[in-house]
């Protein structure tokens, strides 16, 4: 049964202009984008997507990191998709990341990842109502078209 999670191009994926690269490996991997925004975090929109690190030694770093720029926000769906998507993009450390995953390719450092993956389908629900409406969410099959 497909089912669906949500990701982040976090901001230097987006600036080292990482994103499409990450789509790519993400339509690679089986993935269909259900939807697809770039959106500027506001400081409580960090503290509200993050609020489960709030005290942390790293939050305060990790809010500035996340308004630093525009990140690229998306639904996808797959079989097994919390799963799949948290092996695509490997291990939040990139030094400790699997060769070929999306942070050993584009991640900097534990804080500047490259990207995010829900870790569960009800995390990930929650993770995307922040950014989508249902309506927003498509349903269709849409593909797209290699130039």
């Amino acid at each position: 049964m497909k089912t669906r999670s949500f990701t982040i191009v976090k901001p230097n994926a987006v600036a080292a202009g990482n994103t499409g690269r990450i789509l790519e490996m993400l339509a690679a991997a089986g993935f269909t984008v259900r939807a697809l925004k770039m959106v500027c975090f506001s400081r409580n929109d960090a503290y509200r997507f993050y609020a489960d690190h709030i005290g942390k030694t790293f939050f305060g770093e990790l809010v500035e990191f996340m308004t630093s720029g525009p990140s690229v926000v998306a639904v996808v769906e797959r079989e097994d998709a919390v799963t799949a998507l948290r092996q695509l993009v490997g291990a939040t450390d990139p030094a400790k990341a699997a060769e070929g995953t999306i942070r050993r390719l584009y991640g900097e450092s534990l804080t500047r990842n490259a990207v995010h993956a829900s870790d569960s389908d009800g995390h990930a629900q929650r993770e995307w109502s922040q950014w989508f409406t249902p309506d927003e969410i498509m349903e269709a099959e849409y593909h797209f078209k290699e130039a």
